[in-house]
């Protein structure tokens, strides 16, 4: 299995960091149900910008907390890095 870190943006154009093993449902998640993030329930819709590949859910949560742990600016530029 393989896990997922990725960067969405709300409609407030603020920026969501989080992690999953299935993008595709948790996104629909964040966008439709009730089991989407609060912090992204108020704020829909969300789009999806960005993500990377884990082997391991820890290696997914280590790398989350130091994205989640940086200012905006440095959050767009990794996004912008794939374009």
């Amino acid at each position: 299995m393989t896990y997922k870190v990725y960067i969405l943006k709300c409609a407030d154009r603020s920026l969501y960091v989080g992690c999953t093993n299935n993008l595709e449902r948790r996104l629909s998640e964040h966008n439709n149900s009730k089991w989407g993030a609060h912090y992204t329930k108020i704020r829909r819709p969300v789009v999806f910008k960005y993500s990377e590949s884990f082997k391991t859910l820890v290696e997914a949560r280590r790398r989350e907390k130091e994205i989640k742990g940086w200012r905006r600016e440095k959050k767009l530029n990794l996004i912008n890095s794939i374009k």
